[in-house]
């Protein structure tokens, strides 16, 4: 068995420049051996040795690619997964995993079927914030919690006409974009909730936007504990609050977001030494009563990021042929889909819905 899965990536845009190709590239189990782009080789200019080809069609027929990784519109996600893995490709997603839960529930059954890996970019459940605040839960510094407030939030009072702002898009506008990261972060912490609330609105539309920008979703788990999930683009205020926690002993907050995307725009990959770093001005606060009677109060230190064990997982997962050892499942896409689907209905109808 070869030690490195060769690896296709369908598309060139952002998010393949970002946020896969330099993973991996940086990853021991994955060689970047072939990108699809339509009208253009810029990938081997970035990549230089790899093959570029003109269509999907290529790619999956290429013997030696072993992964593909899906970085197209939403509304393709479904077709392309389930066409590369009956044409015997393993495959990672971009989130969301697609538009609907019916598609989602056919990729987890043909994935089964076809024993291949299939696996979602759910990168955001390694930003150091998030990993900081699932360290903090795990040794119950904060007492039971009470209450869990996620922010992504940003600013932009105007639309820039990509396909994740054209109406009639299926999978357009910030829920199923950064609400697709906020709701896997809280399954991941929590798990399946009793029941949710949502508002979702297109506060741009006098600007010409028409889809959804600003959502708040809240759900509800046992001892009544809230998961309130809140993102806008018309949020100017900085530094950007990230987190908010409440517990019976004390309560943590974090502000700024995690500093990898940035790095990886900036060229920055994860084998320099401060990539993952937070500055220390950057660190939550926390107020609470520590086992013992201590009171502490001050900041947190914040977890390095890294982005790069999402990849190296999946290159583990397609070199021991194990998909049980993902950490990302097919089924964690569809669930985080339903309850997208779930948060659509319950703005709609204004009403809770129940689990």
């Amino acid at each position: 068995m070869s030690n490195q899965v060769n690896v296709g990536v369908v598309g060139f845009g952002m998010s393949s420049r970002t946020f896969h190709c330099p993973l991996i590239v940086s990853s021991p189990h994955l060689n970047l051996a072939a990108v699809v782009e339509r009208h253009d080789t810029k990938s081997q200019k970035a990549y230089p040795g790899i093959q570029t080809v003109k269509s999907t069609d290529e790619l999956f027929g290429l013997d030696h690619v072993d992964l593909v990784v899906i970085t197209t519109p939403n509304d393709s996600h479904f077709k392309l997964a389930k066409e590369a893995m009956e044409k015997g490709k393993h495959v990672v997603v971009e989130k969301p995993f697609t538009v609907t839960s019916q598609e989602a529930e056919i990729l987890v059954q043909v994935a089964k079927e076809t024993n291949k890996i299939c696996s979602v970019y759910q990168n955001r459940r390694w930003d150091g914030d998030f990993l900081t605040v699932k360290k903090l839960l795990e040794n119950g510094h904060l007492g039971r919690l009470v209450e869990f407030e996620s922010h992504f939030d940003r600013f932009r009072n105007f639309s820039k006409n990509g396909w994740r702002e054209q109406e009639g898009q299926l999978g357009s506008g910030m829920l199923y974009d950064l609400g697709a990261h906020l709701i896997d972060q809280a399954l991941t912490l929590f798990g399946v909730p009793k029941s949710i609330y949502a508002t979702i609105s297109n506060q741009r539309q006098l600007q010409g936007t028409n889809v959804d920008d600003d959502f708040t979703i809240i759900l509800t788990y046992e001892n009544n504990m809230k998961a309130i999930l809140r993102s806008s683009m018309l949020a100017r205020q900085q530094p950007v609050l990230r987190f908010s926690l409440r517990g019976m002993n004390g309560s943590f907050v974090k502000h700024h977001l995690d500093v990898q995307e940035d790095q990886l725009k900036a060229g920055v990959l994860p084998a320099h030494g401060g990539y993952g770093v937070e500055s220390q001005q950057q660190w939550g606060l926390i107020n609470t009563d520590m086992a013992g009677g201590v009171h502490v109060v001050g900041h947190v230190e914040t977890e390095k990021g890294d982005y790069l064990s999402f990849y190296n997982n999946v290159g583990q997962a397609v070199l021991e042929n194990n998909p049980a050892h993902l950490a990302v499942k097919p089924e964690h896409g569809l669930l985080c889909i339903r309850l997208i689907e779930l948060a659509q209905q319950s703005s709609d109808e204004n009403r809770t819905i129940f689990f």
